[in-house]
C-alpha cells in the first residue's frame, strides 16, 4: 500500500499558492530524455485524500482516473530497457470555484506523494516520498474572469494532472542518475514551433478488390475479460523481478 507523506502542505500555504504561477500548456512542451526509463506500474490512490476549501467536488475514483490516464500519456511514451514503477498518492486537491472577477480569483491545486521503483533491483529509489504542490497556473481565459467561471470542473482537474505529470518527471530527472541519462542526449522528442502544421502521411487508396465476395459468419459474443483493479496490478509480474509495493 502507498502511504501517503505526512509533510501535507498547511491549509495557509496550499490557498496563498492559488493566485501564483502561470504555466504553459504541456501538451506542446518538449519530451526530455530519458535514459534507460519504461514505465512499468501505474499506481495512483486516494485513501487519504482530502480537500481543501473552497473547492468544487470530485471524488477519489475521478481523481484517480484522470491522473493515471495523464501518467500513462506523458510517461507511456519511453521505450527504454529498464522497467520503473510508479506509486502516487493523492493527498489533497481544491478546484476553484467561481469567483468575483478582478477582486477574488482562486486557482486550484493538487497535491501528491510520489515514490519510484527499479523493478530490476527492486528497490525503491528515494528514502522517502516527494511530496509535489501542483498548480492550475494561469492563462488568458482565467487571467480576469477566473477558472471557476472560465473553466468547468472536470477542465481544472484535466489541466492540474497534466501539470501533474510534468512536474513529476522533472522531479525524476533531477536524479538523472537514476534512469542512466546521458546529459549529451537529444530530447526525446522537440517541442513544435509556433503554427507548425503536423504533416500526416499520405491516405492510401486501397486497390480494387476484383474477386467475389464470400458470406462472412456472424460473430459469435465473447465473454469480456474482468478488468485488473489497480491492487491487482501491483502483484501481476511485469518481470521476475517486480517488487511488490508497499
Amino acid at each position: 500500500m502507498i502511504r501517503p507523506s505526512t509533510r501535507f502542505a498547511p491549509l495557509a500555504l496550499v490557498v496563498a499558492l492559488f493566485g501564483c504561477g502561470a504555466a504553459p500548456d504541456p501538451l506542446t512542451d518538449e519530451l526530455p530524455n530519458m535514459g534507460d526509463f519504461r514505465l512499468g506500474h501505474n499506481i495512483v490512490v486516494a485513501d487519504s485524500m482530502q480537500q481543501v476549501p473552497p473547492s468544487r467536488n470530485a471524488t477519489a475514483e475521478e481523481w484517480i482516473a484522470i491522473l493515471t490516464s495523464e501518467i500513462d500519456r506523458r510517461f507511456g511514451v519511453y521505450e527504454g530497457d529498464r522497467l520503473y514503477h510508479l506509486g502516487i498518492a493523492i493527498d489533497g486537491y481544491a478546484l476553484a470555484p467561481p469567483g468575483v472577477p478582478l477582486i477574488l480569483n482562486p486557482r486550484s491545486v493538487l497535491v501528491l506523494s510520489v515514490n519510484v521503483w527499479d523493478d530490476a533491483a527492486g528497490v525503491k529509489l528515494h528514502e522517502e516520498p516527494e511530496q509535489i504542490v501542483v498548480l492550475e497556473g494561469a492563462s488568458a481565459e482565467t487571467a480576469v474572469v477566473g477558472s471557476g467561471i472560465a473553466r468547468s470542473r472536470e477542465e481544472q482537474m484535466q489541466v492540474l494532472a497534466r501539470n501533474a505529470a510534468r512536474q513529476i518527471q522533472r522531479w525524476m530527472l533531477d536524479n538523472p542518475e537514476w534512469f542512466s541519462v546521458d546529459p549529451d542526449a537529444p530530447p526525446f522528442r522537440t517541442a513544435p514551433v509556433a503554427g507548425e502544421a503536423v504533416a500526416l502521411p499520405p491516405a492510401e487508396t486501397p486497390a480494387e478488390d476484383t474477386t467475389t465476395p464470400t458470406p462472412t459468419p456472424a460473430p459469435t459474443t465473447a465473454p469480456r475479460a474482468r478488468p485488473v483493479t489497480p491492487a491487482e496490478a501491483i502483484i501481476l509480474p511485469v518481470t521476475s523481478a517486480t517488487p511488490s509495493i508497499p
